[in-house]
């Protein structure tokens, strides 16, 4: 704990940030709760526990689905359930957070904790195919009921369902992508691999898409909103 009392958050985790000043907005400024920190912890555990995101960008989903007044959201690859936690934690009276994911294990981490935060009936979790799961949502008629969408999955995935969020998004909703500077490769010219050109080419598409309003933030890895005019 820090000298307030508060738990410290466990990890510090940013690409382009200089470290000193992204301990001081993690350790100083943006606190995770008691649950999100034991959640966080648990995970610290795990062998792919770089996956999950840092407390400020997880502090941002959470600012942007207010700011967006969301009711309905999708969030596409859950992990261990911390964004999951944030985003449906802001959550009205009502609303839904349909998780997508193909790891039972990893999820299942996180289900204890959404019960501990009293969030269990606001998460739906559905384990299949994300791009499945989201054309299944069309399918149904879904078309433009969503407030909200975060994606944080297979990065050569993330063309495919920017464009079915798209699809489901409202006007006025707002998509978030992480990793969208990909350890700042993007900007290399001489990276050339398939995962960084396929974010390089998306960030160039959503920056010139008239459907949408879009920023790229140099918060974490790297987040891009685009909103849904």
């Amino acid at each position: 704990m820090d000298q307030t009392g508060r738990k410290q958050n466990v990890a510090v985790k940013s690409s382009i940030t200089d470290e000193r000043v992204a301990r001081y907005v993690v350790e100083k400024i943006v606190m995770d709760s008691d649950v999100e920190n034991d959640l966080r912890m648990e995970t610290q555990a795990l062998p792919n526990r770089g996956m999950i995101s840092s407390s400020d960008v997880g502090r941002l989903l959470s600012v942007l689905a207010m700011a967006v007044k969301a009711k309905n959201a999708i969030e596409v690859g859950t992990f261990t359930g911390y964004t999951a936690l944030m985003i449906a934690g802001v959550l009205p009276e009502g609303g839904s957070l349909i998780c997508c994911d193909i790891n039972a294990e990893w999820a299942n981490v996180g289900r204890k904790y959404w019960q501990k935060a009293g969030l269990s009936e606001k998460i739906d979790l559905r384990l299949a195919p994300a791009l499945e799961t989201l054309n299944h949502l069309l399918s149904e008629g879904r078309q433009n009921s969503f407030d909200f969408a975060f994606i944080d999955a297979d990065k050569t995935g993330y063309d495919s369902y920017y464009e079915a969020c798209l699809k489901l998004l409202r006007p006025g909703g707002l998509i978030v992508l992480d990793n969208m500077l990909w350890n700042g490769a993007v900007a290399d010219p001489a990276v050339t691999d398939e995962t960084t050109r396929a974010l390089r080419q998306l960030n160039e598409k959503v920056s010139c898409d008239g459907r949408v309003r879009s920023c790229l933030l140099t918060v974490g890895d790297g987040l891009m909103l685009a909103y849904k005019k």
